[in-house]
């Protein structure tokens, strides 16, 4: 499904601000893999996704998606076959449009001021309510009115529509509460497995990462360290996915929201240990 071989990429070379981003990086999924990424800032992972997106061409190596050659494909045009989801809920719609008029241009049927059939709208409102969380009686509201969470969840939802043959989550629920952020991954692997979905997904949650879909890729200084594969993730802790970390990069994770969400599952378990 998506074949990486050999890419690299720096950025500003031969500049006191040259930077390897990408270094001689392969990775190869099936369809259907859902493979969660975790490494340390700077790492690359954000920067990956922007190679297989073509926000830029990598400087050497080769990208397939689904036996097409992409590496020199423009960007709106893999942007019909690859779904992405960033950080920042605000990314991913138009705020000035409704629920309706967004989901009719995530669709194929226009948008802003273009007709949208009957029938078309009652498959918006089926698809909505699947997302419990109410949007489905509010399709005639602009979606800047929308909390994060919710336009996070609409944006998923358009995303996948019409189910691309890659989809990409870079750190989608970072920005959102826990509460929210639980809610969107519950929806995120609904949809996934539904659709049979093949998807990259980055995140600062160890759990999650051992939570969700079948692989675990590990990056450090632009390269993948580590790939675990189902039978491997299994009975998997968080410290045990850290220290492989160490063994596979030779050092330590050094990721400020990563070892964040570490200190406090230590209180935690802790805390209810007393």
């Amino acid at each position: 499904m998506l074949k990486i071989e050999h890419i690299s990429k720096t950025f500003n070379p031969g500049t006191v601000n040259e930077k390897q981003a990408i270094r001689d990086l392969s990775l190869n999924l099936e369809k259907g893999d859902f493979a969660t990424i975790i490494g340390s800032n700077g790492a690359g992972k954000s920067t990956l996704f922007n190679a297989i997106c073509g926000d830029f061409l990598t400087d050497s190596g080769v990208i397939m998606l689904d036996g097409q050659d992409i590496t020199f494909m423009p960007q709106h045009v893999r942007a019909k076959t690859i779904g992405r989801l960033y950080q920042d809920p605000m990314r991913g719609t138009a705020p000035g449009m409704t629920i309706e008029e967004n989901l009719a241009l995530a669709a194929g049927k226009g948008g802003w001021l273009s007709h949208v059939s009957r029938q078309e709208k009652e498959r918006f409102h089926e698809e909505l309510k699947l997302l419990d969380i109410g949007l489905e009686k509010r399709m005639t509201q602009p979606v800047g009115l929308l909390s994060g969470g919710q336009r996070q969840a609409l944006t998923l939802l358009m995303a996948t529509m019409n189910p691309p043959k890659l989809l990409l989550l870079d750190e989608h629920t970072a920005a959102l509460d826990p509460g929210t952020a639980e809610k969107v991954l519950n929806l995120n692997e609904t949809i996934v497995e539904e659709h049979q979905l093949t998807c990259l997904m980055i995140t600062h949650n160890m759990q999650s990462a051992l939570d969700l879909g079948n692989r675990i890729l590990m990056m450090d200084s632009g390269d993948i360290v580590l790939d675990i594969h189902e039978e491997e993730k299994k009975g998997l802790t968080v410290e045990g996915l850290l220290e492989k970390f160490k063994t596979g990069a030779g050092k330590m994770l050094d990721n400020d929201r990563i070892l964040l969400f570490r200190r406090k599952v230590i209180i935690k378990i802790t805390c209810n240990c007393k």
